[in-house]
């Protein structure tokens, strides 16, 4: 990525229309912030007068099988900030518990708002709620008008040279890149002041267990929320954005930004990380390789985005069909081992550890995304949909188009995918991104007698060496569910029937 192209000056912001005296209603979704936000920078800018809005969705919550949830305890926190912020303008937050789609409709008609603003979500579920506002809003004669904000470039605007959409992720790298301009990264500001609208009299923040959920210590899993939480975890990460690039692998370091969950709700603008990131490759040129790497992962996300906008189908199937025909290990045999690898039982530390982090936490480091993924598919040879709607329920920052996106790269069943062939060795991982087992101990402190030797694959040691460890296999740390070797050789012929180009010559290339 070139600085001329990519990262130069922002221009000035654009001056605002000239303000209705209708008024409006900005409906908050996944943008909890007031700050860089486009649908409600619209509102202000057309409208005298605007009311800001946020449903707790019946119809999202409701589901929801854990009383305990993280990420509406991150939710909650961050509307509570939300609402203080716009309290502070002159404004606030309505707050309603209901079905999203009957609330706001109801909303605007108790208002009398003549405009509906929203940023746009691409989620299937998302799309049909939204498209059923619009239908309702119109038959009152509302508008109900939507912004991107989420991405920096979406559904139609990268598309290839014949005009489809791309599923690969390098060339679409490219042309993001070269169609990125400075006004991209622009701010979506207007002052807040003078023309958000306070609620009414009594309206307040419905506590958590009227919601039906019980409250989370999000703070002793070290989860910072709302947009303060947001701008002091960027702030920390440009600090060692350079080592982005070198430090990303590695579970034991401080390696990642740790801003996955607030651009989930948006409580930090994309814009506003890509234009940091602009921003510390100009001032500080030795950066600028961990820049480009980070960078590199927001093109990903919009790239998955707009993979999940053309080809929704992948909610349920590959996006390459003919893996849809992949014969699954299914029985009691196949949802012991499902048990065993969502419960860190499978004998494999790195990935036993990843479990737990998850499990735990509610986060799990990047690469051991991929490596505990795989396992799963390849090593465990069960559906990647188990694995992904596992995943779906347990990470605080989960997003449909990401984690579909990175469940069917491990499956080798998605676009741009690891080739069917390449299986992630689980022990070799282990040694090579946690080399001195500081991960591991971290989450399995049975196993912290272990020389760094030994820790990636336990059941190798001798009986008395393990015994002088602390080490018991079977009983404080079980053995191996699997072998490593058989797995790979099973997983080569389940992928192998489906008669997919055959693997280069010298092998699978197992890492």
């Amino acid at each position: 990525m070139t600085q001329t192209a990519a990262f130069a000056p922002p221009p000035a912001t654009a001056s605002p229309h000239t303000p209705s005296g209708a008024g409006a209603l900005v409906w908050f979704r996944r943008d909890l912030r007031c700050h860089d936000h486009a649908a409600l920078s619209a509102a202000l800018a057309s409208h005298r007068r605007v009311w800001c809005a946020f449903v707790f969705d019946t119809d999202i919550l409701a589901p929801l099988a854990d009383r305990a949830d993280r990420r509406v305890a991150f939710i909650h926190a961050s509307v509570l900030e939300l609402d203080a912020r716009l309290r502070a303008a002159g404004g606030g937050l309505i707050v309603r518990h209901g079905a999203a789609a009957d609330e706001i409709v109801a909303l605007a008609r108790e208002l009398a708002v003549d405009t509906v603003y929203a940023n746009r979500d691409y989620e299937p579920l998302a799309v049909a709620r939204d498209a059923r506002v619009e239908r309702h809003l119109h038959r009152e004669a509302r508008r109900f008008v939507t912004l991107k904000d989420q991405v920096i470039f979406e559904r139609d605007e990268i598309l290839t040279g014949a005009g489809t959409p791309f599923s690969v992720y390098t060339p679409y790298r490219r042309a993001w890149e070269k169609r990125l301009t400075p006004d991209d990264l622009a701010a979506r500001a207007t002052p807040l002041s003078g023309r958000l609208a306070p609620p009414g009299p009594g309206e307040s923040i419905p506590a958590l267990a009227s919601l039906g959920f019980d409250p989370v210590d999000l703070g002793a899993l070290g989860i910072r929320t709302g947009m303060t939480g947001g701008a002091a975890l960027l702030a920390q990460f440009l600090e060692r954005i350079g080592e982005y690039g070198r430090a990303r692998d590695y579970p034991a370091v401080k390696g990642p930004s740790y801003l996955s969950v607030h651009l989930r709700f948006g409580t930090v603008s994309i814009r506003e990380l890509a234009r940091a990131a602009r921003d510390s490759a100009a001032a500080t040129p030795q950066s600028a390789p961990g820049v480009a790497v980070w960078v590199g992962e927001l093109i990903w996300r919009d790239f998955y985005f707009q993979i999940l906008h053309h080809h929704p189908r992948v909610v349920e199937h590959a996006f390459k069909p003919d893996y849809d025909r992949i014969v699954w290990e299914t029985g009691p045999a196949a949802d012991a081992m499902f048990g065993a690898w969502c419960e860190g039982r499978t004998g494999f530390p790195l990935v036993d550890a990843a479990m737990a982090q998850i499990n735990r936490s509610g986060y799990m480091h990047n690469r051991l995304r991929m490596v505990v993924a795989s396992f799963l598919v390849k090593d465990l040879g069960l559906d990647w949909r188990r694995g992904e709607a596992y995943f779906a329920r347990h990470l605080i920052d989960y997003d449909l188009a990401a984690n579909n996106g990175g469940w069917q790269w491990a499956a080798s069943t998605g676009c741009d995918a690891q080739p069917w062939f390449r299986i992630f060795n689980p022990v070799t991982q282990s040694e090579k991104f946690d080399p001195r087992g500081q991960f591991i101990r971290r989450y399995l402190p049975q196993l912290g007698g272990l020389a760094e030797r030994t820790i990636h694959a336990p059941w190798l040691l001798a009986p008395l060496e393990a015994a002088a460890a602390g080490l018991r296999l079977g009983e404080n740390y079980p053995r191996p569910i699997v072998m490593h070797d058989e797995a790979r050789q099973r997983t080569l012929a389940r992928y192998g029937a489906l008669r997919p180009s055959p693997p280069p010559p010298g092998g699978d290339a197992a890492r």
